[in-house]
């Protein structure tokens, strides 16, 4: 029995707002909830809603830059840098700029939506 998986089919998740999801490892890959892996790109103008996760979030920033507010305080990461946004949080990402931010995410326990508490 082998000790290890590669990933060589991520699991494309559907999205409307032009963000690239590929999940590599959690929930909808392989049923994993206790930890996902995900390779993002999010286009320039890119932006979600306020949301309160119930996961630890770490993101890590592969090429452009990419904006977090976090209780209210911006915070703006550039390629190389890497940042742990705790559970309950309240977080709002984007990418304002004008290029494209490419970057991993890893949550634990594993993304889910029933656990990222989207504000309306």
């Amino acid at each position: 029995m082998k000790k290890f998986t590669i990933q060589k089919n991520p699991f494309v998740v559907p999205t409307d707002d032009g963000k690239i999801i590929k999940e590599h490892f959690g929930n909808a890959i392989n049923n994993n909830p206790k930890l996902s892996i995900a390779h993002m790109v999010a286009p320039a103008g890119w932006s979600e809603p306020f949301q309160t996760p119930e996961f630890d979030e770490y993101t890590f920033i592969i090429k452009g830059k990419k904006q977090f507010i976090i209780d209210g305080e911006t915070v703006v990461l550039e390629a190389g840098e890497s940042i742990k946004i705790e559970k309950n949080t309240r977080v709002q990402y984007s990418n304002p700029f004008t290029e494209v931010c490419e970057y991993i995410a890893i949550c634990t326990p594993a993304f889910a939506m029933n656990l990222v508490n989207r504000e309306d």
